[in-house]
C-alpha cells in the first residue's frame, strides 16, 4: 500500500517535469532564427555538396557503411558543415558533442574525451566531437586530440573556413579525411529558400508569404551561396511586413533593406592570400580592370594599404623590370604615399601605380637573372675576386697586389674599357625585346661582343 501510494505522486511529478521540459523546448525553438529551425533533419533533406555527398562519393560511402572516421570540413560559411556533422552523428547512432575552438580549452577537450571513453566502454556508443573553427586551436590544443582520434575513441569533425594546410597541424591532418565544402549554387540556395517559404511548422509558411521573384533573385545573388545568411535575411524581410490578416508581401525594396552586403575577406586567412594572388596575377597579365577590382576587394575588406603597396612594388620589379624602369619608381612612390598619407587618400596612388604596372610592358629577365646568379653561387665552385677588382684603399694594399691593373672606365672617351670583371665567362641577364629592355638588350649584346663573349646556344638568334 505504501509503495503503491508513493508511486502515484512520482508519476504525476514526472508528467509535470515532462510538460515543463516540452514547454521549455518549444520556447527555445521559437527563439531560434530561421536558419537554425530549418536545419535538415535527415540526409535526404540535405542540400548541396554533391561532389562529396552524391552516391559512391567517399564521404557518402563512409556514412552509408557506418564507418565514419575523423574528418576536417573546410569551406565558406553557411554551406552546411555543422549541419552535416549533426546528420552524420545521428546516422551512425553516435552522441554529438560540440565545442567552439574560440571558447574551449584543453580541459574542455579532455572532459569530452573522458566522457567518450566511458560511453564507449559502457554502452558501445561512439562520440562525434564537432570542433567549430578548429583553426583557432593552438598547436598544443590540437595535439591533445591526436591519441584518441587515432585510437578511434573519438570521431573528430573539425570545421574551418580556412585552408587546413595553413591552420591545422600536419599530424592531425594525417589522421583525418579532408573534405572541401563549396558555396551553394544559385539553384541550391533557391531550393533552401523555397523550402523555408513552404514549411508552416519550422519555416515561414504559416505567414503565407509572397516574395517577388526579383527579391528572391537579389537575395540569392547577394548571399553568394551562404544559406545561413540567406535564411536569416529572408526571415527579417517576411517578419518586418505588417500582418493585416493576409499574405505578407516582400518586394525588392524590402529585401534590399533586409540584407546587408558582406565583403568576404579575412586578413589572416585563405581569402587574404587568394585575393593578393589574384591582384598580382592581374597586374602581371596586363589587365588594369581586374587589378582594380581585386584591389578594391582588399580595401573594402579592411586590408592594410601598405600590404597592397608592397605587392605592387614586388610586381614592378618581378614582372616589369627593365621593360619599363619607371615602374619601380612609381611603385616606390605608392609605398611611400601609403605609409605617410594612409586611407582614404592613398587609394588614388595605389590605383595609379597598379594600373601603371598592369599597362606596362612585361619582362621577368631581371627575376630570372638574379635567380640564375644565386643558383650558380649555390651550386658551382666559388669564384675568387680578381686581383685588380679587390679593394686597394688601405695602406699596404699595393704590396699585396690589390687593385693593380684596374682601369677606370670614365678615363676612356667611350666610358668603356675591355676588362675582366668576373674571372669566368658567365651570362645571367638576357634582356627581352619588350619596351625599354629592347634598347638595353642591344647594348648588353654589344658589350658582350666587345669582351669576346658569345650568347649561350639556346639564346643565339638566327
Amino acid at each position: 500500500m505504501v509503495g503503491h501510494a508513493g508511486a502515484a505522486p512520482a508519476d504525476g511529478y514526472t508528467e509535470i517535469v515532462d510538460l515543463f521540459a516540452e514547454q521549455e523546448q518549444a520556447a527555445m525553438r521559437s527563439a531560434e532564427p530561421l536558419a537554425a529551425r530549418m536545419r535538415p533533419r535527415t540526409l535526404a533533406e540535405f542540400i548541396g555538396q554533391s561532389h562529396i555527398m552524391a552516391p559512391r562519393q567517399l564521404l557518402r560511402r563512409q556514412i552509408d557503411s557506418g564507418r565514419v572516421g575523423s574528418a576536417i570540413f573546410h569551406g565558406p560559411p553557411g554551406c552546411g558543415k555543422t549541419t552535416l556533422a549533426r546528420l552524420i552523428a545521428h546516422h551512425v547512432d553516435a552522441v554529438f558533442t560540440t565545442l567552439h575552438a574560440a571558447e574551449a580549452g584543453v580541459r574542455d577537450v579532455r572532459e569530452v574525451i573522458e566522457a567518450a571513453r566511458t560511453r564507449l566502454a559502457t554502452t558501445g556508443r561512439r562520440t562525434v566531437l564537432f570542433l567549430d573553427e578548429i583553426h583557432r586551436f593552438s598547436k598544443s590544443q590540437q595535439d591533445s586530440l591526436l591519441r584518441d582520434v587515432e585510437s578511434g575513441v573519438l570521431i573528430l569533425i573539425g570545421a574551418t573556413t580556412e585552408n587546413p594546410f595553413f591552420s591545422v597541424n600536419a599530424p592531425l591532418i594525417s589522421r583525418s579525411s579532408l573534405f572541401e565544402f563549396q558555396a551553394l549554387t544559385d539553384d541550391e540556395l533557391r531550393a533552401v529558400l523555397d523550402a523555408a517559404l513552404r514549411d508552416a511548422e519550422r519555416g515561414l509558411g504559416a505567414y503565407r508569404p509572397i516574395v517577388e521573384d526579383a527579391a528572391l533573385a537579389f537575395l540569392v545573388e547577394t548571399c553568394e551561396g551562404d544559406a545561413r545568411r540567406a535564411l536569416n535575411a529572408l526571415e527579417v524581410a517576411v517578419m518586418s511586413e505588417v500582418d493585416e490578416g493576409g499574405p505578407r508581401r516582400v518586394t525588392l525594396e524590402v529585401m534590399r533593406e533586409s540584407v546587408q552586403k558582406r565583403i568576404a575577406f579575412d586578413r589572416d586567412g585563405d581569402t587574404h592570400y587568394d585575393l593578393a594572388s589574384a591582384f598580382i596575377k592581374s597586374m602581371r597579365g596586363s589587365d588594369p580592370d581586374a587589378s582594380l577590382y581585386w584591389m578594391a576587394r582588399m580595401l573594402e575588406g579592411g586590408e592594410d594599404p601598405r600590404f597592397i603597396a608592397r605587392r605592387i612594388a614586388i610586381c614592378a620589379s618581378e614582372d616589369v623590370g627593365n621593360a619599363d624602369p619607371q615602374a619601380i619608381v612609381i611603385a616606390a612612390a605608392a609605398v611611400q604615399v601609403a605609409e605617410l598619407v594612409g586611407l582614404p587618400e592613398c587609394e588614388f596612388a595605389l590605383a595609379q601605380a597598379a594600373t601603371y604596372i598592369a599597362c606596362a610592358p612585361k619582362s621577368n629577365a631581371v627575376t630570372l637573372a638574379i635567380g640564375a646568379a644565386r643558383a650558380d653561387v649555390r651550386n658551382e665552385p666559388t669564384l675568387a675576386v680578381p686581383g685588380h677588382l679587390r679593394d686597394g684603399h688601405y695602406a699596404g694594399a699595393k704590396k699585396l697586389g690589390r687593385a693593380i691593373g684596374y682601369e677606370y672606365p670614365h678615363d676612356s672617351p667611350s666610358g668603356f674599357v675591355l676588362q675582366d670583371y668576373l674571372g669566368a665567362e658567365k651570362a645571367f641577364y638576357h634582356p627581352t625585346d619588350r619596351g625599354a629592355e629592347k634598347r638595353i638588350k642591344a647594348w648588353v649584346e654589344e658589350l658582350r661582343r666587345r669582351r669576346g663573349q658569345s650568347p649561350p646556344a639556346d639564346r643565339m638568334e638566327s
